[in-house]
């Protein structure tokens, strides 16, 4: 295949990484990564600018949303099914978690970023609640 035509890239380590940019848009891979299991998490962002579609290659994700707002409000979630499109709106509070087995696709803004994804932690009551919830979308 003539790589002037056809980029063809992967990637096969832990975490979060862009994998393709162009103009305005980017391509990047989520795999699985300690921080990311259900008892580590202490976050959700949000983006300010975008929405941000996941598509599960592989593997297990549970993907959940906390509302919209300046803060997070009701934790809900669900477990994704590979090949589906799920496209989490501009504004909405959102994490996930993954098996060891987990890949996946996500596509988004190019110019997504800390400065326009804002972080905010859990708290206790939230952090249990999205535990509770993982274990019962996962039955």
């Amino acid at each position: 295949m003539n790589k002037e035509y056809i980029d063809i890239t992967t990637y096969e380590g832990e975490g979060y990484k862009p994998v393709i940019d162009y103009e305005t848009w980017r391509v990047a891979i989520l795999n699985y990564c300690e921080e990311l299991e259900i008892q580590n998490i202490k976050t959700m962002q949000k983006h300010d600018e975008t929405d941000e579609v996941f598509v599960l290659l592989k593997g297990n994700c549970t993907l959940f949303s906390g509302g919209k707002g300046d803060n997070i409000g009701d934790v809900d979630g669900i477990a994704m099914k590979p090949l589906k499109l799920y496209n989490v709106k501009r504004g909405v509070w959102h994490t996930h978690t993954l098996d060891k087995d987990g890949m996946v696709l996500i596509v988004e803004n190019k110019d997504t970023s800390d400065f326009n994804s804002p972080t905010e932690a859990l708290n206790e009551q939230q952090t249990k609640l999205l535990q509770e919830v993982f274990i019962q979308v996962n039955k």
